[in-house]
């Protein structure tokens, strides 16, 4: 399972830091899957974050459709964007997630 591969690697702090960080808004929902660990709420996926050689990534399930003000965002498909972590910022994710929970909003 990924969450059990991201326990295991060197970013595993990290990784554990963005996740209470993540369960911390309102009506977040973690589900660990074989492949990925995903996070959302009643209105939809939000998210999905896993570590990577680098850190960690937050792969946003509608990010195709966030404004990207801060420039952070990485990828050009039809609907994911990343957000490349080497260290938390808080801020960056905030502004991301506030904009994943409204586009569910609105479903």
């Amino acid at each position: 399972m990924q969450y059990d591969k991201d326990l295991e690697s060197k970013h595993k702090e990290l990784f554990l830091n963005a996740r209470k960080f993540l369960l911390s808004f309102d009506g977040i929902i973690e589900t660990k899957k074989e492949r990925i660990t995903t996070y959302s709420n009643e209105k939809g996926g939000i998210c999905h974050m896993r570590t990577m050689p680098y850190g960690i990534d937050f792969g946003f399930l509608k990010g195709a459709k966030m404004e990207d003000s801060l420039g952070l965002l990485t990828g050009n498909g039809k609907a994911i964007r990343v957000l490349p972590q080497k260290e938390l910022n808080k801020k960056a994710v905030e502004y991301y997630i506030k904009q994943a929970i409204e586009i569910n909003s609105k479903k």
